[in-house]
Order: C-alpha cells, then structure tokens, then sequence
C-alpha cells in the first residue's frame, strides 16, 4: 500500500456511487455528481448504502462490475483484482488442493513456492485487504457521531468494524506485520507506522470482543455480520494464536465455538447443497460473500471459481463455458477419497459410485492424464465439480446469468465449527471427546450417506483432523493457513506434486508460511520492515 490518501470525498463517492451488491442490502446509488461530504450523510438510508459498499468489497472490485473500466483501485484491473479470487489464490493454489494451468504472469510460482515480494498477485490481494480496511475506517469515523435509531447505527457500525477485523485478519495470516490504519487516522497523505503480528492479535482480539454485544442475533439478516461470524472469526484467531504470537489459545478458541454450536445453527442433509446456486438457504451457512448473476457481476468472485475450474468435456453445471485452468492433483484426490485412476471410465467421468460423496471430480480416462507431466496443461490433473451454478433440484440459479454466478461464497459454516470443535479437544483445549468424535462422524455420515466411514476414539487424531479439514473444506480458503498451523505448508515433512518445482514434491524453506510486504509499499514506506527471508 502506497502513501495512503483518505480523500473524504473520494471515500464517500466510491461507497455512493455503487448500488448494493449485497443482496440484503440492495439500495439505490447516490448521484456522485451531487453527492459531497457535505450532504452525503443526511439521509439516514444513506449509511446503509456505505456499509453496503463495505460488504461489496470483498464481491467485486469496480464500480459498475464485469470489467466495466472504472476499478476500485487504480493500477489493477478490475477483474483480476478482485478480493474473492485473489485470496483463494493465496491459500489454494500453494497448496494440495489447486493446481492453475494458466501463464499468467507469476501464478505458477505459488504451486512452486517460488513467490517474490514483486509478485502481481501478492500486490493485487495486499491492496484489497487496505482497500476494505479504508473504505470501513472511513464508515466508522463518519457513523461515530451520526444519531442511532433504535441501536441500527451501533449495529451497522459494529458491522464495519467486523469486516475490518475480518482483512485484517486476512493480513495477519498471510502478511505478519503490515502497517495498520484505523479510523482515527484523519484524512490526508501520510505513511502508516507497521504493528507487530502480535500486536494486530491484541487488536483484532479486543475489536471483536468490543463490538459482540452491538451485532445482531446469530442469522439476523443472511448475508451479514452478526455474532455468530464474530465468535467465528475470533475462534479462527485464537485456533492460529499460536503461529501468530507464539503462545497457543485452543482454550479460548473452544470458549467461541461452543457459542456457535448452540446458536441454532445444523448442518445441511446434501453436503453437494452447501455449493449451490440456492445455498443461501442452508441452514449451515453461517456468514457467506453473497454473489448475484444479475447483480455482482465480475469476472473474480464465484464467478471466477466456477469457470476456471471448468473444461476438457466437464458438465457446465449451469455456466455457459469453461475457461480452462484450476483443478486438483492426484495427492489430493487419492490420499483424501482413496480415489484412484482406474475408478473413472469413460461413460462415468464423475465417479458417482465414490463412497464419500464429499469428493467431487472428474476424468476421462484417455483425454486426461492422472500424472501432471504438464502443468500448464488443463486436462493433466484432476476436475473438480464441487461449486455449481444450479440449485439443489438441478434449475436455473436465482436472478440466472449464463456467466455471471449466483453462488455464495461459505466463509463460515458450521461444518468448520464441528471439526475447528475436534481440533481443540484434541489438543487438549478441554470440551468433551465423544462429542467431538460425534461431529466427526455427524459429517462423515453426511458424506457417505452412511455410518460406514465412522471412526471410532482411536482414530481421532490431530492427523486425522488435518486430513478431514481437506476433505470436509477443500476449495473454501482454508487449506494453506491449516496447513501453516501443523507445520506441513513448508518444510520436507509434507510434499505433494510441483510442490517446490519438482514433480514429485519437494521441501521449501520455513520462511514461507509468510508471504512477504509486497516491493511496492516496500518502496514507498520506510516505516516498513519486510519479513524474514525475502530481502
């Protein structure tokens, strides 16, 4: 992040000039033309309008959406730039689960761990998260003084102070020690200071505890924050507390989950549900980024996700073409499902006989290649079919857009809560043993429709869980910051295919379970200290 210029106006214009991406937020957008930091607030309506500006952040990255030339930040195309598409970048593509075909630029480095602070996709999502951050700060200093009507303004301030924490977050994980902006820094040109990775710990720690009791009630409102996302989001901080600070908080990450599991939330019948085109009425969804083929329409988000990973003779499942890129690897495919090549033919490319229905993918024996051999071939790996564009009765997805999809993006679902639950008692945190076995098995029942892939006490280990997470959360942005907490991202302990340039997987140095401060804020801040190992 350059010189950081919070323009009263510019702030107040970017969050007016974009009707609601967010469905529960639909409003109309203010004129920019008339709308200045002197009238914009008078409205009352328009304060939802910036908070929905906020939550739009993290959908698409311009103000008029599919590539339509007036991106958020200036510098990064729109569809590329986006929050969504560049943060499962991060956390899928350097690890087992994703595998991208496509030259761009560096991409290929993250399956290679080869990144550098110069990296245009380091930069894009670096830029997003201070982005959100910005435009929420800027919410929040304007809102503080604005009359509340019957708690809706301490509710929608609490809401921006939520997604704040939730970037940085995103920053801690993957950047450490960042430069940190809140709302009391006043608008005007100025070089932010950098705050330890500790330090944002202490801060994200005390905004989501502070802003709890202001939230709404847990699925208040589908699509935003309330305080079963905040006890998820800090269960998240404290279940990592000890790769970010160094000392462990399984105890207190428990403490969240446990108010989580008694909110009333209860995992779907069909896990194939939960990544549907209706999946809003889940009733494990617990806080989703909500996408609209009529109404966020980008090339990044869901939009993304779904036609990447399309191609080489795959079902459409509900989007008008596939652009060819990410997939899996067999590691993944045959180490999690115990699936190998000789179970897919030629009349089923889907392997619907597969005993953990959790484990969707495609391959045509003949067309495709079990062996990557080429990376930069699509049909070398393995497809993945887990996002759809179609409902759960296989129709058209609401508001249908034969490109655009209307898929919601599960940030927080109670299935993580079930296994984050495990984690922690296996570890010692407290909490009780059979109930942790029982959402274990509660989600493998799920998967194979049957109590035939049960574990029993023995088996509950935190390998176990590990390999669970991948099973039970492959392709949802989880897969990289697990890994980093059980020290298998780096290091030679766990390879997998082109992990370290090499084919047959290869150890990677330590230091990159950080990403590095990417070159551009480097340059442009000398408050800056870049993390260790990328001078």
């Amino acid at each position: 992040m350059k010189k950081i210029q919070i323009s009263y106006v510019l702030i107040l214009i970017l969050a007016m000039i974009f009707s609601s991406c967010v469905k529960d937020l639909e409003v109309e957008p203010i004129d920019p033309n008339v709308s200045t930091s002197n009238n914009v607030f008078k409205d009352p309506a328009a304060y939802k309008q910036a908070l929905a500006k906020i939550y739009a952040s993290y959908a698409v990255s311009g103000q008029t959406g599919s590539g339509g030339g007036d991106p958020d930040i200036a510098g990064i195309d729109e569809n590329f730039g986006n929050y969504l598409r560049q943060l499962w970048g991060l956390q899928e593509l350097s690890t087992d689960e994703a595998i991208m075909a496509w030259d761009d630029a560096t991409i290929k480095n993250f399956h290679w761990h080869t990144w550098a602070p110069n990296d245009v996709f380091l930069s894009a999502l670096y830029s997003r998260i201070f982005y959100s951050i910005a435009v929420a700060n800027e919410f929040i200093r304007v809102s503080t003084a604005a009359p509340d009507q019957g708690g809706e303004m301490a509710r929608m301030r609490a809401e921006a102070r939520f997604l704040r924490a939730f970037s940085y977050y995103h920053a801690i994980d993957m950047f450490g020690n960042v430069p940190f902006v809140t709302e009391d820094d006043l608008p005007g040109a100025f070089l932010p200071e950098q705050i330890s990775r500790s330090n944002l710990f202490n801060y994200i720690e005390t905004e989501l505890k502070d802003m709890e009791a202001d939230l709404g009630e847990p699925r208040w409102e589908y699509g935003r924050a309330d305080k079963a996302a905040a006890w998820m989001l800090l269960a998240k901080l404290y279940l990592n507390a000890e790769v970010y600070t160094g000392t462990n908080r399984y105890a207190d990450a428990l403490a969240q989950i446990e108010k989580v599991l008694n909110a009333g939330y209860s995992i779907d019948d069909n896990y194939q549900d939960v990544f549907r085109a209706d999946n809003h009425t889940s009733p494990e969804m617990i806080f989703p980024l909500t996408f609209d083929g009529q109404n966020t329409q980008q090339y990044g988000g869901m939009t993304f996700i779904l036609h990447a990973s399309n191609g080489g003779g795959m079902p459409l499942n509900g989007i008008d073409g596939g652009w060819g890129g990410i997939r899996t690897i067999q590691d993944f495919v045959t180490g999690f499902f115990g699936v190998e090549e000789s179970d897919f033919t030629t009349e089923d490319p889907e392997f619907k006989a597969i005993e953990d229905k959790r484990g969707m993918f495609f391959f045509i024996p003949g067309d495709w290649e079990w062996d990557i051999t080429n990376v930069g071939t699509f049909t070398h790996g393995i497809g993945v079919t887990k996002f759809k564009n179609i409902t759960s009765d296989g129709g058209p997805a609401p508001n249908v857009h034969p490109t655009f999809v209307s898929t919601d993006f599960p940030v927080f679902r109670l299935g993580d809560a079930y296994l984050m639950y495990a984690e922690c008692v296996v570890r010692g945190a407290g909490g009780n043993r059979a109930t942790a076995l029982g959402y274990i098995n509660a989600l493998r029942e799920r998967g194979y429709g049957d109590a035939s892939g049960n574990i029993t006490d023995a088996e509950m280990t935190l390998d176990f869980i590990l390999d669970e997470r991948a099973r039970e959360l492959y392709w949802e942005c989880h897969r990289r910051t697990d890994l980093v907490r059980f020290d298998k991202f780096t290091g030679g302990e766990y390879v997998w295919e082109w992990k370290g340039n090499n084919q047959e997987g290869a150890a990677t140095p330590g230091y990159r379970d950080l990403y590095p401060i990417p070159a551009n804020d480097m340059n442009a801040n000398p408050n800056l200290k870049q993390n260790t190992g990328y001078n």
